[in-house]
């Protein structure tokens, strides 16, 4: 790819006189971060597509990029674990379901384990 194309973010040619090639914001962009209070998150056990290995999944965070790596990085310390954070998912290895819960809980979540 050309470095004449790399801001156009795959948009060829387009028939609508109003488009612009101004980026729109993703989910983690400059999303505004909701209170812990009013976040509801989902804890839940995943084995699908990883090789028989489960690990503990916690979806519906709403916020930055930088904020769900702060929450991942809290999690993965107190556990003990490793895992990773991208999407407004968060991966821990290992079934930590229980304890993910109570974390999350004593920081203001509302959790909800699947």
């Amino acid at each position: 790819m050309s470095n004449k194309n790399k801001n156009k973010d795959g948009f060829v040619y387009s028939t609508n006189p109003n488009f612009s090639l101004t980026p729109a914001l993703s989910e983690g962009e400059g999303a505004e971060t909701l209170p812990n209070q009013k976040q509801n998150l989902r804890v839940e056990l995943d084995r699908r597509n990883r090789a028989g290995k489960s690990v503990t999944l916690i979806t519906g965070f709403i916020g930055s990029d930088d904020d769900l790596e702060t929450l991942a990085k809290l999690l993965k310390t107190k556990c003990g674990v490793g895992g990773s954070s991208k999407d407004g998912e968060i991966l821990l290895q290992g079934d930590f379901r229980k304890k993910a819960e109570e974390i999350l809980a004593k920081e203001g979540y509302r959790v909800r384990v699947i």
